[in-house]
């Protein structure tokens, strides 16, 4: 392909693309189905008033134009004020470079906002360009960096095959971890239990019992769900991101969009007690992966929490055919309800040589200690151990 057939443009709005050519680069035919990287999703982020300039997202969607105007390749990338809302924590690299006269902010990221879960951000369509049009995509996001004098830019939870690709152009490479669930063909939620050990199957089941005294479980997808769940939802989103994160991320608006626009892959999990919602969990569906977003409660009893969360997600998995549940961020408990620690990665070009020194020294170690504590959680999983 030649290059000067290619148009690099930045818009500030993905209301700028229309959404079937954005989504053709983003889910193209044959790759896995990843509902956060569709034009409704990251869109609605924007225009519901999640991700703006005033919450200190500044959208600068990099797009890859052939000679003929067709959209080629795409980045979802964004301006960042702070570090809020990625779940890839940088904030001590800020204070550091502060302290010693810079300024970290703004930087640049390549991510979907406020979700924390592993997918493609180099969005280019499988084809003899392939290698190309994702080169010219690095390149463009690393140039806009410099001419604007940013600090930084960050590509967070990205697919293991490009980590190993953005690594070797030079960038930093940085590891996580989180908890999934993998389905290994199950028929039933007890032919999960039967997997497990005989203590943590009892446990788990007393857990399911405690949690369902009195209880209804009820899963909404589709046209099932309406307004005034999601008003319950609601309730229950800014109570927990309350207490849990001081200020919420999304706004009331967040949801209606996404209930409009793609409710197929919505699943919200509500507990009803007399007919009324006193927890719900919301989940977005892949082509094999149930994702767990949030949740939230308006009476705290026991067990609720992981029932809600964690085991009726299995149980909708299960009954679907999905291979796995991601369960977010964070969250060692997950280990004993059969979520097993899975890697995640991250890549950083940082301009400034005494910082990106200082990181790539810090990453080093942070990489054995994640390693170190992937293998003893690995050891420690409620499954059967082999004789």
């Amino acid at each position: 392909m030649d290059d000067t057939a290619l148009k690099i443009t930045i818009v500030p709005a993905l209301a700028e693309v229309l959404p079937d050519e954005w989504n053709a680069v983003a889910n193209p035919p044959g790759a896995r189905y990843d509902p956060f990287l569709t034009w409704e999703f990251l869109e609605a982020m924007e225009s519901s008033g999640a991700a703006t300039p005033r919450t200190g997202w500044v959208p600068r969607h990099l797009l890859i134009r052939g000679d003929d105007g067709r959209l080629r390749a795409a980045m979802p990338l964004y301006a960042k004020m702070h570090s809020r809302g990625e779940f890839v924590f940088d904030h001590s690299w800020a204070e550091a470079f502060e302290r010693a006269g810079g300024s970290y902010y703004p930087k640049l990221l390549a991510a979907v906002p406020f979700t924390p879960v592993t997918g493609r951000r180099r969005l280019v369509p499988p084809g003899p360009d392939e290698i190309q049009l994702k080169a010219a995509l690095l390149a463009g996001a690393i140039q806009i960096a410099e001419e604007n004098d940013l600090s930084s830019l960050h590509i967070n939870f990205i697919d293991h095959d490009d980590a190993d690709v953005l690594e070797n152009t030079g960038l930093l490479s940085r590891t996580d971890q989180q908890f999934r669930w993998e389905n290994d063909g199950y028929e039933n939620f007890d032919g999960f239990l039967g997997a497990l050990s005989s203590a943590k199957r009892k446990n788990l089941r007393k857990e399911r019992a405690k949690a369902q005294e009195g209880v209804e479980f009820v899963h909404l997808t589709g046209d099932a769900i309406t307004e005034d769940h999601l008003d319950h939802f609601f309730q229950f989103y800014m109570d927990t991101g309350s207490r849990k994160w001081g200020t919420p991320y999304l706004t009331r608006l967040s949801f209606s969009l996404l209930r409009e626009r793609m409710p197929d892959d919505l699943l919200f999990v509500f507990a009803m007690e007399n007919g009324e919602p006193i927890a719900g969990a919301m989940n977005l569906i892949g082509s094999d992966t149930l994702y767990g977003r949030y949740w939230g409660c308006s009476d705290q009893r026991p067990m609720l929490h992981f029932e809600t969360c964690y085991y009726q997600a299995i149980d909708f998995a299960i009954a679907r055919g999905l291979k796995y549940v991601e369960a977010g961020a964070q969250g060692g408990h997950k280990l004993a309800r059969g979520y097993v620690p899975v890697l995640t990665r991250s890549a950083h070009w940082i301009a400034h040589p005494g910082l990106r020194n200082a990181v790539a020294d810090y990453l080093t170690r942070e990489r054995d200690a994640v390693e170190s504590d992937m293998d003893y959680l690995t050891e420690r999983t409620p499954f059967k151990k082999d004789s």
